[in-house]
């Protein structure tokens, strides 16, 4: 009959196994977009079949991946919030941000367009409309990179949204597809990244409403994390990580995801 006593030997082999299944692994703090768009169902597949790390996403709003990020629960940032990212580098919790992809913000709203503002290019007329004509706007009122945005957009306007908490301005609290849920729930027009919108299924009578102004532009950044700040941190597969999706390969499956011949992101790290 075996016994249960493992030897010394084998134990120091299966520690070993731990680690090494460890060292193949890493956590990615992660705007929600990329994850709402099916962007990493299909990237991570192929970056795992190529290189044998196993990439574990926890999807939340920009800041607060920034601030998990912070609190070193995670070996990559990869988020759409330039000036946060920035200042993530700076005070020494990022090695290097470097632009990974765009694509843009639009908004949503009923085909009724209570406010009139379909087919507009001017993003900040169009929030004044809204406001002016008191038609109601979801907000993910998260500090997301998204909200991030849009506060920046109303501030634009010298309309103070805010200030019509719960009137005709409700924010979710929530990520991007379920203010998106709750939007459409409630008749209200939403800004969304398009890439989200693309992939989204409980679109009932919603339409892209705004679009096409410069200010509506979406950068995404990566930035694997330092471990001068957090010791734990994966380095070498998190700088793999990093380093393929700003390669020629890791850039050319970005930009091979489509959904219905859409390009939902479009590449645009600086040559390697």
């Amino acid at each position: 009959m075996l016994g249960t006593t493992i030897g010394a030997s084998a134990l120091a082999i299966i520690l070993a196994g731990g680690a090494l299944a460890q060292d193949q692994s890493i956590i990615v703090q992660s705007t929600t977009s990329t994850a709402n768009s099916g962007l990493y169902d299909y990237l991570l597949p192929i970056f795992q079949d190529e290189t044998g790390i196993q990439v574990n996403v926890v999807a939340v709003g920009t800041g607060q991946a920034i601030k998990n990020a912070e609190n070193c629960d995670g070996d990559v940032l990869l988020v759409h919030a330039k000036a946060a990212e920035e200042k993530f580098v700076a005070a020494g919790f990022g090695t290097t941000r470097t632009d990974l992809m765009y694509n843009d913000f639009v908004i949503v709203g009923p085909a009724a367009d209570p406010a009139a503002v379909s087919g507009m290019t001017d993003v900040q007329g169009a929030l004044t409309k809204i406001a002016e004509a008191g038609a109601l706007f979801a907000s993910r009122g998260d500090d997301s990179g998204t909200h991030k945005k849009e506060v920046s957009l109303w501030a634009d306007t010298s309309i103070d949204p805010t200030a019509s908490s719960g009137d005709w301005y409700r924010e979710t609290g929530s990520g991007m597809g379920a203010t998106l849920n709750a939007g459409i729930g409630m008749g209200a027009y939403v800004m969304t990244d398009r890439a989200t919108w693309i992939n989204f299924g409980n679109r009932q009578d919603y339409v892209i409403e705004v679009q096409g102004d410069e200010d509506m532009f979406n950068q995404y950044g990566v930035i694997p994390i330092n471990p001068a700040k957090c010791p734990a941190v994966n380095v070498d597969a998190a700088q793999t990580f990093a380093d393929w999706l700003v390669s020629a390969k890791g850039q050319e499956v970005i930009a091979a995801y489509k959904i219905d011949d859409q390009q939902l992101f479009f590449p645009n790290a600086p040559d390697q």
